[in-house]
């Protein structure tokens, strides 16, 4: 099992120099790869840019291009140009953002994600290939039917042959979309004890399109806190894990929440949910199970954390995408170095 590193979405928090510290750390310590968030902030594509000046072997990864941000064959030219400055380092993760952001940031419509994704992915392949771009589907054609639009194809070449395209999904629909069209899969709060009904999903979707997962990647963004103080190791948890169960979504739509009801949490993520919405954030994130935050986080003694990477390792996990809770650059690096020796 490899080792990542999510610096989560830029500019809150710690500053350029600080970052790019503790991304050229993780690269000494051996970790395979770095991944850059987006949401309705820092763009994830001008900072993978930057670190790929700063550093010269760890992979670059998208966690992720937002779909209703970008067109498919912008996509593609941005993977490419970064494949491109980085010596073949690019790692293309997508995925459908949600619709507050699609519709009340990119004024996107937030419809039809599962052909739109499908279809989104296909576009993207054929533009990194370098085909001419022509594509009759239900969400997108290309050239446009009804006015002077030309069928172009990419004019650089990406370095790698094939940029893997991970994609995101929570939904079981959507992660069985990832077995069937994608390189690998990026989860969050991904629980190793619930990786059979998750591993059949996958397998439902390369069934479907009647191929291997030979070769697949899972790889899980996964909150990181080693601390013998397991309490205070656990509160470091709670305020974003209640961010996404409580607030990442409306009351009637939140992927988040229904990923943990199905865990088993279901009054536990009723609870958070309404808390947060009710504007009560602290009672929503005490509200959070510690069996909860221990099942989907490395958090506690260094003990403990050592036996969770193991579920991890031992789910299947290819790599295990670490984002260090600590408030400043030792902090973090500490976290850093903590997981790359627990995981050896």
């Amino acid at each position: 099992m490899k080792l990542g590193i999510n610096i989560g979405y830029w500019g809150l928090g710690l500053g350029a120099g600080d970052q790019l510290a503790i991304v050229r750390e993780a690269e000494r310590l051996g970790y395979d790869s770095v991944w850059v968030a987006e949401a309705y902030g820092s763009d994830a594509a001008t900072v993978l840019g930057w670190l790929a000046a700063g550093t010269s072997r760890i992979r670059l990864g998208s966690a992720i291009f937002q779909m209703p941000a970008r067109s498919p064959a912008m996509t593609a030219m941005t993977a490419a140009t970064i494949d491109q400055l980085s010596g073949g380092r690019m790692v293309l993760g997508i995925g459908s953002s949600g619709p507050q952001v699609a519709e009340g940031w990119h004024g996107q419509r937030f419809a039809h994600q599962l052909q739109r994704t499908r279809e989104y992915v296909a576009v993207v392949r054929k533009a990194l290939a370098r085909e001419t771009l022509r594509f009759e589907g239900e969400t997108i054609t290309l050239p446009l039917p009804d006015g002077p639009g030309k069928a172009l194809k990419l004019t650089i070449a990406p370095v790698q042959e094939r940029i893997p395209i991970m994609l995101a999904a929570i939904g079981p629909r959507n992660t069985a979309l990832a077995g069937e069209i994608a390189d690998g899969w990026l989860p969050t709060f991904f629980s190793p004890e619930h990786v059979a009904d998750l591993r059949a999903l996958l397998q439902e979707g390369a069934d479907r399109a009647g191929r291997s997962l030979d070769g697949f990647e899972i790889a899980p963004t996964v909150q990181c806190c080693v601390s013998e103080d397991r309490v205070a190791a656990r509160d470091m948890m709670r305020p974003i894990l209640a961010l996404y169960v409580g607030g990442m979504g409306s009351r009637q739509q939140n992927f988040y929440t229904s990923l943990v009801a199905r865990y088993g949490f279901q009054d536990a993520a009723r609870t958070v949910q309404d808390l947060y919405l009710e504007g009560r954030r602290d009672e929503a994130a005490a509200a959070l199970p510690d069996e909860l935050i221990d099942s989907i986080t490395l958090c506690g003694p260094r003990e403990v954390v050592r036996e969770r990477i193991a579920a991890f390792r031992e789910s299947g996990v290819g790599t295990l995408v670490v984002m260090p809770m600590a408030l400043d650059r030792a902090g973090r690096i500490e976290q850093l170095r903590a997981v790359a020796e627990l995981a050896a």
